[in-house]
C-alpha cells in the first residue's frame, strides 16, 4: 500500500510541474516569442527604425465566440503607444506619426 501512495505521490507531483512549465511558457515565453516576431516583420516591412507595439485586443470571432487576438502595430522609433485608429481600423495617428497594423 505504501508503494502505491509513493507512486501516486510522484504522479501529483509529475502533474504539477508539467502545469508550471506549461504556465510559465504561456505567460512569460510566448509573449516574448510574438513580440520578436511582430518586430521583425516591422523592421522587414517598414525599415530598421520601426518597432512593434502593442494594441487594443480585438474580437475575431465575428460575435460567435468570445475569442480575443492582441493586435500589433508598426510604429516609427519613439512612439511607444497606440491611440487613435481611422474608420477601417487600418492604421494609427499618434501625434503627428503613423503606425500600421503589423499584418498590413
Amino acid at each position: 500500500m505504501k508503494e502505491a501512495t509513493g507512486e501516486l505521490n510522484m504522479t501529483v507531483v509529475t502533474l504539477i510541474a508539467i502545469a508550471a512549465i506549461g504556465a510559465i511558457f504561456y505567460f512569460v515565453v510566448w509573449p516574448l516569442i510574438q513580440r520578436q516576431v511582430v518586430n521583425q516583420s516591422c523592421r522587414t516591412t517598414y525599415g530598421p527604425t520601426w518597432h512593434a507595439v502593442s494594441g487594443a485586443n480585438a474580437d475575431v470571432s465575428g460575435g460567435n465566440t468570445q475569442a480575443t487576438v492582441k493586435e500589433w502595430f508598426c510604429c516609427p522609433e519613439g512612439v511607444d503607444t497606440v491611440t487613435t485608429t481611422d474608420a477601417n481600423g487600418n492604421s494609427v495617428n499618434n501625434s503627428e506619426t503613423t503606425c500600421h497594423k503589423a499584418n498590413d
